[in-house]
Protein backbone atom coordinates (compact mmCIF):
# COMPACT_ATOMS: atom_id res chain seq x y z
CA UNK A 1 0.00 0.00 0.00
CA UNK A 2 1.21 3.71 -1.18
CA UNK A 3 0.22 6.87 -0.54
CA UNK A 4 -2.38 7.66 -3.54
CA UNK A 5 -0.02 11.24 -4.57
CA UNK A 6 3.22 9.54 -4.34
CA UNK A 7 2.10 6.70 -7.01
CA UNK A 8 0.80 9.70 -8.74
CA UNK A 9 3.86 11.83 -8.99
CA UNK A 10 5.80 8.25 -10.13
CA UNK A 11 3.44 7.99 -12.80
CA UNK A 12 4.64 11.46 -14.31
CA UNK A 13 1.54 13.91 -13.46
CA UNK A 14 4.10 16.21 -12.02
CA UNK A 15 5.60 17.55 -8.36
CA UNK A 16 3.60 16.12 -5.58
CA UNK A 17 1.79 19.62 -5.29
CA UNK A 18 0.86 19.28 -8.60
CA UNK A 19 -0.57 15.85 -7.82
CA UNK A 20 -2.34 17.26 -4.89
CA UNK A 21 -4.04 20.02 -7.15
CA UNK A 22 -5.72 17.12 -9.43
CA UNK A 23 -6.80 15.01 -6.65
CA UNK A 24 -8.38 17.96 -4.54
CA UNK A 25 -10.53 18.70 -8.03
CA UNK A 26 -11.40 15.63 -8.40
CA UNK A 27 -10.01 14.37 -11.24
CA UNK A 28 -8.79 10.74 -9.82
CA UNK A 29 -10.63 7.99 -9.66
CA UNK A 30 -10.01 4.80 -7.53
CA UNK A 31 -11.83 1.33 -8.16
CA UNK A 32 -14.80 3.78 -9.86
CA UNK A 33 -14.84 6.02 -6.89
CA UNK A 34 -13.68 9.62 -6.68
CA UNK A 35 -10.67 10.21 -4.66
CA UNK A 36 -10.01 13.76 -2.99
CA UNK A 37 -7.74 12.37 -0.25
CA UNK A 38 -3.85 12.60 -1.42
CA UNK A 39 -2.79 10.52 1.67
CA UNK A 40 -5.29 7.83 0.65
CA UNK A 41 -3.10 4.10 1.03
CA UNK A 42 -4.25 2.30 -2.38
CA UNK A 43 -2.43 -1.01 -3.79
CA UNK A 44 -1.43 0.14 -7.08
CA UNK A 45 -0.99 -3.47 -8.71
CA UNK A 46 -4.42 -4.26 -7.29
CA UNK A 47 -6.78 -1.20 -7.43
CA UNK A 48 -7.88 0.50 -11.32
CA UNK A 49 -6.48 4.30 -11.12
CA UNK A 50 -7.73 6.73 -13.65
CA UNK A 51 -6.76 10.27 -13.93
CA UNK A 52 -8.69 12.81 -16.18
CA UNK A 53 -11.12 9.62 -17.44
CA UNK A 54 -7.87 7.99 -18.87
CA UNK A 55 -6.81 4.59 -16.98
CA UNK A 56 -2.88 4.61 -16.08
CA UNK A 57 -0.71 2.11 -15.31
CA UNK A 58 2.00 1.95 -12.03
CA UNK A 59 5.52 1.48 -12.21
CA UNK A 60 7.12 0.92 -8.84
CA UNK A 61 10.86 0.66 -10.20
CA UNK A 62 12.83 3.26 -12.80
CA UNK A 63 15.89 1.36 -14.15
CA UNK A 64 18.37 4.01 -16.69
CA UNK A 65 20.88 3.73 -18.34
CA UNK A 66 22.95 6.95 -18.06
CA UNK A 67 26.10 8.41 -20.13
CA UNK A 68 27.97 10.39 -17.47
CA UNK A 69 29.79 13.16 -18.55
CA UNK A 70 33.04 14.47 -16.74
CA UNK A 71 32.40 16.84 -14.09
CA UNK A 72 29.13 15.27 -12.39
CA UNK A 73 29.35 12.84 -9.45
CA UNK A 74 27.29 9.94 -8.88
CA UNK A 75 25.10 10.78 -6.12
CA UNK A 76 21.45 11.49 -5.42
CA UNK A 77 22.58 15.23 -3.77
CA UNK A 78 25.27 17.40 -3.27
CA UNK A 79 25.75 21.21 -2.36
CA UNK A 80 28.69 21.87 -4.40
CA UNK A 81 29.35 19.82 -7.65
CA UNK A 82 25.39 18.96 -10.08
CA UNK A 83 24.86 15.27 -9.71
CA UNK A 84 23.73 12.46 -11.93
CA UNK A 85 19.98 13.12 -11.31
CA UNK A 86 20.35 16.76 -11.64
CA UNK A 87 20.96 14.90 -15.31
CA UNK A 88 17.12 13.58 -15.44
CA UNK A 89 13.97 14.94 -16.33
CA UNK A 90 11.60 15.77 -13.23
CA UNK A 91 9.26 12.87 -14.10
CA UNK A 92 11.84 10.38 -13.62
CA UNK A 93 13.50 11.93 -10.48
CA UNK A 94 10.19 11.58 -8.61
CA UNK A 95 10.69 7.54 -8.61
CA UNK A 96 14.17 8.81 -6.41
CA UNK A 97 16.51 6.76 -8.15
CA UNK A 98 20.21 6.52 -7.01
CA UNK A 99 22.99 5.41 -9.14
CA UNK A 100 24.45 1.52 -9.13
CA UNK A 101 27.64 2.01 -7.70
CA UNK A 102 30.14 4.76 -9.00
CA UNK A 103 32.11 6.54 -10.95
CA UNK A 104 34.39 9.14 -9.91
CA UNK A 105 33.97 12.58 -11.16
CA UNK A 106 36.27 12.90 -13.72
CA UNK A 107 34.60 9.36 -15.23
CA UNK A 108 32.52 9.04 -17.57
CA UNK A 109 30.32 6.15 -19.72
CA UNK A 110 28.03 3.59 -18.45
CA UNK A 111 26.17 4.02 -14.82
CA UNK A 112 23.10 2.76 -14.07
CA UNK A 113 20.56 4.17 -12.00
CA UNK A 114 17.55 2.84 -10.18
CA UNK A 115 15.29 2.85 -6.84
CA UNK A 116 14.88 -0.58 -6.78
CA UNK A 117 16.96 -1.99 -3.82
CA UNK A 118 17.71 -5.67 -4.43
CA UNK A 119 18.84 -4.90 -7.88
CA UNK A 120 21.15 -2.23 -7.03
CA UNK A 121 22.46 -4.83 -4.22
CA UNK A 122 23.28 -7.91 -6.56
CA UNK A 123 24.57 -6.02 -9.11
CA UNK A 124 27.47 -4.17 -7.06
CA UNK A 125 28.01 -7.22 -4.57
CA UNK A 126 31.13 -9.40 -5.52
CA UNK A 127 29.24 -12.27 -4.79
CA UNK A 128 27.76 -12.21 -8.56
CA UNK A 129 30.97 -11.23 -10.29
CA UNK A 130 29.32 -9.22 -12.01
CA UNK A 131 32.15 -7.67 -14.94
CA UNK A 132 32.57 -3.77 -15.47
CA UNK A 133 34.36 -2.85 -18.55
CA UNK A 134 36.41 0.11 -18.86
CA UNK A 135 38.28 1.52 -21.49
CA UNK A 136 41.76 3.49 -20.23
CA UNK A 137 44.54 5.77 -21.21
CA UNK A 138 47.85 5.01 -19.51
CA UNK A 139 50.17 7.71 -19.29
CA UNK A 140 52.88 4.89 -20.10
CA UNK A 141 53.27 1.84 -21.85
CA UNK A 142 51.59 -0.94 -20.49
CA UNK A 143 53.10 -4.71 -19.56
CA UNK A 144 53.14 -8.08 -20.18
CA UNK A 145 54.01 -7.82 -16.62
CA UNK A 146 50.83 -5.19 -15.69
CA UNK A 147 48.74 -7.83 -17.61
CA UNK A 148 50.00 -11.20 -15.32
CA UNK A 149 50.04 -8.91 -12.36
CA UNK A 150 45.99 -7.89 -12.96
CA UNK A 151 45.43 -11.37 -13.44
CA UNK A 152 47.09 -12.21 -10.22
CA UNK A 153 45.50 -9.84 -8.07
CA UNK A 154 46.79 -6.17 -7.55
CA UNK A 155 47.50 -5.21 -3.93
CA UNK A 156 46.14 -1.99 -3.09
CA UNK A 157 47.43 1.13 -1.13
CA UNK A 158 45.85 0.20 1.73
CA UNK A 159 46.77 -3.61 1.72
CA UNK A 160 43.41 -5.01 0.23
CA UNK A 161 43.90 -7.45 -2.66
CA UNK A 162 41.96 -7.27 -5.84
CA UNK A 163 40.13 -9.97 -7.35
CA UNK A 164 41.86 -11.48 -10.35
CA UNK A 165 41.24 -8.87 -13.31
CA UNK A 166 41.64 -8.96 -16.61
CA UNK A 167 44.01 -6.34 -18.59
CA UNK A 168 44.50 -6.36 -22.45
CA UNK A 169 46.35 -3.99 -24.50
CA UNK A 170 44.06 -2.65 -27.45
CA UNK A 171 46.53 -2.44 -30.12
CA UNK A 172 50.38 -3.02 -30.53
CA UNK A 173 50.50 0.43 -31.87
CA UNK A 174 48.57 1.93 -28.93
CA UNK A 175 50.36 0.61 -25.62
CA UNK A 176 49.18 3.37 -23.67
CA UNK A 177 45.06 2.47 -24.61
CA UNK A 178 43.83 -0.95 -22.58
CA UNK A 179 40.51 -2.46 -21.51
CA UNK A 180 40.03 -3.15 -17.81
CA UNK A 181 38.10 -6.41 -16.71
CA UNK A 182 36.53 -5.93 -12.65
CA UNK A 183 34.44 -7.81 -11.00
CA UNK A 184 34.05 -5.84 -7.68
CA UNK A 185 33.71 -2.03 -7.40
CA UNK A 186 36.37 -0.28 -4.30
CA UNK A 187 36.67 3.29 -4.36
CA UNK A 188 38.58 4.37 -7.12
CA UNK A 189 39.44 1.01 -7.84
CA UNK A 190 40.92 0.76 -11.34
CA UNK A 191 43.25 4.03 -10.82
CA UNK A 192 44.52 2.57 -7.59
CA UNK A 193 45.79 -1.33 -9.20
CA UNK A 194 47.41 1.03 -11.79
CA UNK A 195 49.06 3.07 -9.30
CA UNK A 196 50.26 0.01 -7.24
CA UNK A 197 52.10 -0.46 -11.02
CA UNK A 198 53.45 3.02 -10.60
CA UNK A 199 51.03 4.33 -13.76
CA UNK A 200 48.74 6.66 -14.06
CA UNK A 201 45.41 6.67 -15.24
CA UNK A 202 44.43 10.03 -17.64
CA UNK A 203 41.19 9.10 -18.93
CA UNK A 204 38.90 6.08 -17.70
CA UNK A 205 35.32 5.55 -19.54
CA UNK A 206 33.03 2.31 -18.09
CA UNK A 207 31.72 0.51 -21.58
CA UNK A 208 30.36 -2.33 -20.11
CA UNK A 209 28.37 -3.55 -17.09
CA UNK A 210 26.73 -6.99 -16.26
CA UNK A 211 26.60 -7.53 -20.34
CA UNK A 212 25.18 -5.20 -21.58
CA UNK A 213 26.85 -2.06 -23.69
CA UNK A 214 26.82 1.23 -23.25
CA UNK A 215 24.24 2.66 -25.96
CA UNK A 216 26.37 4.57 -28.70
CA UNK A 217 23.50 6.63 -29.61
CA UNK A 218 23.66 8.03 -25.76
CA UNK A 219 25.59 11.86 -25.95
CA UNK A 220 27.41 12.40 -22.54
CA UNK A 221 24.64 13.68 -19.78
CA UNK A 222 22.02 11.49 -21.80
CA UNK A 223 19.94 8.46 -21.06
CA UNK A 224 17.34 6.31 -21.70
CA UNK A 225 15.43 3.11 -19.62
CA UNK A 226 16.70 -0.02 -20.23
CA UNK A 227 15.17 -2.50 -22.53
CA UNK A 228 12.93 -5.48 -21.37
CA UNK A 229 15.79 -7.86 -23.42
CA UNK A 230 18.75 -5.86 -21.33
CA UNK A 231 16.84 -6.44 -18.16
CA UNK A 232 16.37 -9.95 -19.11
CA UNK A 233 20.15 -10.04 -19.37
CA UNK A 234 21.25 -8.52 -16.23
CA UNK A 235 18.36 -10.49 -14.16
CA UNK A 236 20.23 -13.87 -15.12
CA UNK A 237 23.60 -12.71 -14.18
CA UNK A 238 22.42 -11.81 -11.32
CA UNK A 239 20.16 -15.22 -10.62
CA UNK A 240 16.88 -12.44 -10.17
Amino acid sequence: MERLDKIISNMGYGSRKDVKKIIKDGRVKVDGVVIKDNNKQVDPEKTKIVINGEEVFYKKYIYLMLNKPAGVISATFDNYDKTVIDLLNVEDQMFEPFPIGRLDKDTVGLLFLTNDGDFNHRLISPKWHVDKIYYAKINEKVTDEDVEAFKEGIVLDDGYKCMSADLKVLNSDKEYEVEVIVREGKYHQVKRMFEARSKKVIYLKRISFAGIDLDEKLKEGEYRELTEEEMKIIREKIKM
